[in-house]
């Protein structure tokens, strides 16, 4: 039966981001057992990779992957967890035909992607109710081929000197051939219009406080800034049996998450910005909190039950070697993730230095 034409867009631009979504296999191991989110190690500063700078300005949500850096991890355990190894001969048979069809691996082919998001229904106003997202790959791309595939699904439209490739679905899909290494695609309302933000020569400085926290992070493998400080009243609705979370919910202004590869392992880090000292010091304390009541929830056989014995024993790495640390007003939880918290030994490398890219 053939698939839907919604479904066979996603293919599009699900599959060339996937090492973004991959990233959150780190949080949530290879099960959807109930993880917590894990944090881990920013001040990797650098100046912003140049895909990133063409995203669009206004967006909440911005993130980055380098790709290329993360294939040295092609020998740890951890490769699968980011999905950084071939699927092989049981993967996915939509992604196989996706494969046959463009000549484009994402564990082989995908170089960097950068991706600006507007998550549903958090805009200022409460007006936005779809996802909204840009995203710039660059890698090596059979031109011909992956037109000829989005033209089976969608139709060409030109606008000035662009080339814009609309597939219909629910979202609608766009993606420009910006150069022959660089691929920019748009999904969610006005997709096309999206598209439009985008400059091949760049586009001026974001909002100030996005800037500095994408400087801060920039020399990261891996990272994404989110702005908080502007969410709508909904989003704290779940908070309004609790006076003291709601105030400290509303007291975060922006978080930041970088991933960085050492060796075998990743350290990863999640930064919160708070509104104040006074704040990010509660804050600290909750989570340390938190971390307690985890740490004696394991212990309770009902709990474990739930869980493999590797989630299990993963949930508890976590726990006991994540660091909270707070300075002024901010607040980090960091985490060197290793093959053994993913229950493997730690690969015997038989060469000098790390396998090539």
């Amino acid at each position: 039966m053939p698939t839907s034409s919604a479904k066979r867009a996603w293919i599009v631009i699900v599959i060339l981001l996937l090492l973004i979504v991959g990233v959150l296999g780190i949080f949530y191991y290879r099960q959807r057992g109930p993880l917590p989110a894990l944090p881990g190690v920013t001040n990797n500063p650098g100046p912003p990779p140049d895909i990133l700078t063409q995203l669009p300005l206004d967006a909440p949500v911005v993130g980055y992957v380098d790709a290329s850096a993360l294939r040295k991890l092609q020998n740890s355990p951890l490769a699968a967890v980011l999905g950084l190894t071939s699927p092989g001969p049981e993967a996915d048979r939509e992604y196989q035909q996706f494969v046959a069809d463009t000549g484009f691996d994402y564990t082989r082919d995908l170089d960097h992607a950068a991706i600006a998001f507007w998550p549903a229904n958090l805009g200022p106003d409460d007006s936005l109710n779809e996802n909204r997202v840009v995203a710039i790959v660059e890698g090596r791309f059979d031109e011909q081929r992956i037109k000829a595939y989005a033209l089976r699904m969608g139709k060409l439209t030109t606008r000035g000197t662009q080339s814009i490739y609309e597939i219909p679905g629910n979202p609608p899909i766009s993606l420009e051939f910006l150069s022959s290494t660089r691929l920019a695609l748009a999904g969610g309302k006005n997709a096309t219009d999206l598209l439009n933000t985008i400059s091949s020569s760049g586009v001026p400085a974001r909002d100030p406080a996005m800037q500095a926290r994408v400087k801060s992070v920039a020399g990261a493998a891996i990272f994404a800034i989110a702005r908080t400080d502007r969410l709508p009243a909904s989003f704290y609705a779940s908070f309004k049996n609790s006076p003291q979370l709601d105030q400290l919910a509303r007291s975060i202004r922006g978080l930041t998450l970088a991933a960085q590869p050492s060796g075998d392992d990743v350290n990863v880090a999640l930064d919160a910005e708070c509104d104040s000292m006074t704040n990010a010091i509660k804050i600290s304390t909750l989570l340390d909190t938190f971390r307690m009541v985890g740490s004696m929830a394991l212990h309770d056989p009902k709990m474990r039950g739930q869980m493999t014995r590797q989630q299990a024993a993963f949930l508890a790495s976590v726990l006991s070697q994540t660091k909270i640390t707070h300075q002024d007003k901010f607040v980090r939880l960091s985490l060197r993730t290793t093959p053994e918290m993913l229950g493997a030994p730690r690969p015997a490398h038989t060469g000098v230095g790390v396998p090539p890219s």
